[in-house]
């Protein structure tokens, strides 16, 4: 069993009560006979006690001790969150009532803008979000609260081979849409596909790898009017979504 890890933050926090409550072991919330407390913080320590976990009041200064001075006055000690593989990817998308939306995160190692990037997926109604086991940053404290709950409420996956997945996605008639500035790139402002959809996103610099970009049936690029060329992964993963959103793939 995976060792337990400090989760912090209301957001994260919240999320990971409605959705894992089984596996949060203790909650440490912000002793109110030192600082004023607020009224979200009594009412995840209310949910944490109906749902028999046991809660301990705590100074700020212990909180930042337990994972760092972001917490937000909760911090929860928790089993981590474990992510489907491919099996279960399968079960998912057999499932399925309608085509999908998928997002698909190469080489995203900054547990910041994977966050942000979950946090955005949620947002746009993305059906799961997959990443590769290798060279990705994972589930961690610092994800999940950058994630503001996401990371509990998205359908998450980790697989072994990029390659395989994406051939194995296009022979279920999900088109594979690639982010990337090439020759073959059409504006993401003209793309139109068919509903059944899977983008991938690389992280900001590297971008996708090569056999990556060779398994994409599409390469889009998002037009940039300024002088920058390039967005932050996470940035780019939003606009991506949300237009695609628009045009009905959600």
């Amino acid at each position: 069993m995976d060792k337990p890890v400090m989760y912090s933050g209301i957001h994260a926090v919240e999320s990971l009560l409605r959705h894992r409550p089984e596996a949060v072991l203790e909650l440490f919330v912000l002793d109110r006979r030192a600082e004023r407390g607020e009224a979200r913080l009594d009412a995840l320590m209310q949910q944490a006690l109906v749902q028999g976990i046991a809660v301990q009041s705590a100074r700020r200064e212990s909180l930042e001790k337990l994972a760092g001075p972001q917490n937000q006055g909760v911090v929860a000690r928790a089993r981590p969150r474990v992510p489907g593989g491919e099996s279960e990817l399968a079960t998912l998308l057999e499932g399925l009532e309608r085509p999908p939306l998928l997002l698909i995160l190469e080489g995203v190692t900054d547990p910041h803008n994977l966050g942000a990037c979950l946090r955005s997926a949620d947002a746009a109604g993305v059906d799961a979000v997959i990443v590769p086991r290798r060279h990705t940053a994972g589930l961690t404290p610092v994800a999940c609260r950058s994630a503001a709950g996401a990371a509990e409420s998205l359908r998450y996956f980790e697989v072994g081979n990029l390659a395989q997945l994406l051939a194995a996605l296009q022979d279920r008639g999900i088109r594979v849409a690639g982010a990337a500035l090439d020759q073959r790139s059409v504006s993401l402002f003209d793309y139109q596909p068919d509903p059944g959809l899977a983008v991938v996103m690389g992280a900001e610099g590297e971008g996708l790898r090569r056999l990556t970009l060779e398994r994409c049936d599409d390469l889009v690029s998002i037009p940039m009017a300024g002088d920058v060329q390039s967005l932050n992964v996470s940035v780019a993963t939003g606009v991506m979504l949300f237009h695609l959103r628009a045009r009905g793939h959600s």
